[in-house]
């Protein structure tokens, strides 16, 4: 098998399946291939169970600054209006109530704050403040058994999509494969590329593919192939795992909790399973794992390749995780798996959201949880939160940590863009019909934006 392309994607997760689907549909390009190193689309990180199912605007994620919200709202709302469009039956995704929950003065005083002050009330038109009784009324768990005499806080919003990202990658391909000038080669793994005179050659275990520009949409492996390329040389990654404790038909939707000052990680939450509402997950935990994915003892070498086992990298890894706060964090989240305690040092988690929960009614789950490479900059020796991307001569490496999979048809719409560049501009980006076929079908409130509602006393 070989075959010569305009544009190789390299990755069928939902960011090089978004991709594919930008450039087959609203594109000209004249031939576009996708190469999968495993015998499905989207079987890793993308897959329902190894992902916490979040479709994330920056609404209730009190780790994002304002700024990032704003990036972040544009991307979720593309997203959710392709989803609004194509899945009508509710197979890849459903739509659910969510909120951020604070218990105490403090928390309150911070939501508060945030919703007022901040400027999050305004931006995000569809975000209530309620209290106590409203919120038993959406979430009766959350209030139920909880001490009368502590003050509650949430900000909620219809806007709870949760997103089976497997089946929506499965979708855009499918999508794209409608398109004559669109090949899709699973079970064909990357194992070499070369620049060329021009562009580049693809070594494969199914033979070799020629491009004149490539994206490298591989999850944590874009890292490796781009330092084997000889780029993002001052970056390595952290891979982070993962896990959910399960219980039964706790929550209607989803509920956040407030994030940890200085915690990189996402707040542990509470929600309903995608496609069994009878099923509330709760996590994830994160554990440093040195691996790019969960339960491939196989990737540790790759990791390893990554991380390159030299001074800055080793550098950077003391000075991110003797940071009085993270350390005892990441400590606290190995104890989560051990077999014996690690229900109940979790439990207090649950109780944050649901207070009546006890340790029999939660057990660790099986088979869910994957690997998210957090970037590290060995320059700065900080953590660089976010997704990554680095450009180099016709070609894109794509490293997608979250919000990446809320973001990607986002990704995907920059990316097309430079693309168009990179083929001297011999082809056009109909940015107009893709904004319709996404955005376009995101559900606005029919009245002028409201204004943030007072919190009544």
């Amino acid at each position: 098998m070989s075959g010569t392309y305009d544009l190789v994607i390299v990755g069928g997760g939902i960011s090089g399946a978004s991709l594919l689907y930008t450039t087959a549909k609203f594109t000209d390009i004249d031939s576009i291939a996708l190469v999968e190193k495993e015998s499905e689309i989207a079987a890793i990180n993308s897959d329902h169970t190894n992902n916490s199912q979040t479709l994330h605007f920056g609404d209730i994620e009190t780790n994002y600054t304002l700024e990032k919200a704003e990036k972040v709202k544009e991307g979720a709302e593309m997203l959710a209006g392709y989803l609004e469009n194509a899945d009508p039956d509710r197979e890849m995704h459903s739509k659910r109530s969510k909120m951020v929950l604070a218990v105490g003065d403090e928390e309150v005083e911070q939501l508060e704050a945030r919703y007022h002050e901040e400027g999050f009330g305004d931006l995000y038109p569809k975000l209530r403040a309620i209290e106590r009784e409203e919120i038993a009324e959406l979430e009766p768990k959350v209030v139920e058994g909880r001490d009368p005499s502590k003050d509650l806080l949430a900000l909620q919003t219809p806007d709870g999509y949760v997103v089976d990202y497997g089946e929506t990658s499965k979708s855009f391909v499918e999508q794209a494969t409608e398109e004559p000038n669109v090949d899709v080669y699973t079970g064909t793994e990357v194992e070499d590329i070369t620049e060329t005179a021009n562009g580049y050659t693809l070594d494969t275990t199914a033979g070799k593919f020629d491009c004149d520009t490539t994206v490298v949409a591989a999850g944590s492996h874009s890292l490796q192939i781009a330092k084997n390329m000889g780029y993002g040389q001052d970056k390595v990654l952290l891979p982070i795992a993962g896990s959910f404790f399960l219980a039964d038909d706790f929550l209607n939707g989803k509920v956040y909790t407030l994030q940890m000052k200085k915690l990189p990680f996402a707040a542990v939450h509470g929600d309903a399973d995608v496609h069994d509402d009878s099923i509330t997950r709760f996590g994830p935990t994160a554990k440093l794992v040195p691996t790019l994915e969960r339960g491939r003892i196989s990737t540790v070498r790759d990791f390893l390749d990554v991380f390159g086992l030299n001074a800055a990298a080793m550098l950077s890894y003391a000075n991110i995780l003797s940071d009085r706060i993270l350390l005892p964090y990441v400590l606290r989240n190995l104890v989560y798996d051990l077999p014996s305690v690690g229900r109940k040092a979790f439990l207090p988690h649950v109780q944050k959201v649901v207070p009546s929960a006890e340790l029999e009614d939660i057990e660790r789950a099986k088979g869910y949880g994957g690997v998210r490479p957090q970037i590290v900059d060995t320059s700065a020796k900080s953590l660089d939160m976010g997704e990554a991307k680095i450009v180099g001569d016709d070609i894109i490496f794509n490293i997608t940590p979250s919000p990446g999979a809320s973001t990607s048809l986002k990704n995907a719409m920059r990316d097309t863009h430079t693309l168009v560049d990179f083929l001297d501009d011999d082809y056009e980006f109909d940015e107009a019909a893709f904004r319709e076929e996404t955005i376009g079908h995101f559900p606005r409130e029919d009245d002028t934006e409201a204004e943030p509602q007072p919190i009544s006393q």
